[in-house]
């Protein structure tokens, strides 16, 4: 099965690109193949449209908080639905959406101004409110709209689009702790966040990813040199995000969403996760 893990921006350029790793699953073996950079939508939506069968990982969360779906002023009928959501905020446009979460937050009580979705609790991401630091807010505008119009099958979500194409919401950060624990290992290249990379390739094609994950990784040696090298390791998500996405398409029908989980919101497909809710 032909596998992709997407690290995602909300600003695709030369200097930023969103990035893409193509892989194959091959048994008990995700084999890399090749690193692609999408400076683009352009070239980012003809990759959503190339036929079938592939499962992707994207690294942005797909849906909002329930709780700001349910309160914010927009003119959404019911029953909620994820598609008329994203189709809604996209009619906004992007300042007027970014305008909209300001807005939303401005009267009301601390502590009720940004939610986060079960799946965010559980993972420790952050909330598809959050504008700042890292604008995961205008990655969900910019992202969720384009999986919709590419009518791909969503696991809970977008559930009569096309079954050959496949996308599961990813998020490296739950794999990195488990692997890793506290360590860093992006940002400022400096030695022991270089060590870290190091240890995360090795733990990617080691015992315990198969164990948990079902397979191990291969990559080349040059391969494993580029996603070390890269101090800000987008390459590194994007393997990351393809490892999760290889889990979920060996899950079967569920991609490993739980019966739990919210049609409103969506779910980071990740064993840790399900482990965490029982299912």
């Amino acid at each position: 099965m032909r596998i992709l893990g997407i690290d995602f921006t909300s600003a695709p350029a030369r200097v930023k690109p969103i990035t893409a790793a193509r892989c194959v699953l091959d048994g008990t073996v995700l084999r890399l193949e090749r690193i692609d950079h999408l400076h683009g939508f352009r070239s980012f939506e003809a990759m959503l449209n190339a036929p079938g069968p592939w499962v992707g990982g994207f690294d942005f969360p797909f849906g909002q908080a329930r709780r700001f779906v349910e309160t914010v002023d927009w003119p959404l009928k019911r029953p909620l639905s994820w598609q008329a959501y994203v189709a809604y905020a996209h009619w906004l446009g992007r300042a007027r959406f970014v305008t909209a979460l300001e807005d939303y937050k401005a009267d009301r009580a601390t502590g009720d101004k940004q939610h986060r979705r079960v799946t965010d609790r559980l993972a420790r991401s952050q909330s598809p409110q959050t504008l700042y630091g890292t604008p995961v807010a205008k990655m969900w505008f910019e992202g969720a709209v384009r999986l919709a119009d590419s009518g791909l099958y969503i696991p809970l979500l977008q559930e009569d689009g096309d079954t050959s194409r496949v996308a599961v919401e990813a998020y490296p950060g739950v794999m990195v702790r488990a692997l890793l624990g506290s360590l860093k290992y992006k940002g400022l290249d400096e030695p022991e966040r270089r060590n870290a990379r190091i240890q995360l390739v090795q733990e990617l094609a080691g015992p315990r990813l198969a164990r948990t994950y079902g397979f191990a990784l291969s990559v080349s040696a040059a391969q494993a040199n580029d996603l070390i090298d890269d101090p800000l390791a987008d390459e590194l998500d994007a393997v990351l995000c393809a490892v999760q996405a290889g889990w979920a398409y060996c899950q079967g029908d569920g991609f490993g969403v739980p019966p739990s989980a919210d049609p409103i919101e969506g779910w980071i497909s990740d064993p840790h996760l399900l482990e965490a809710v029982g299912e």
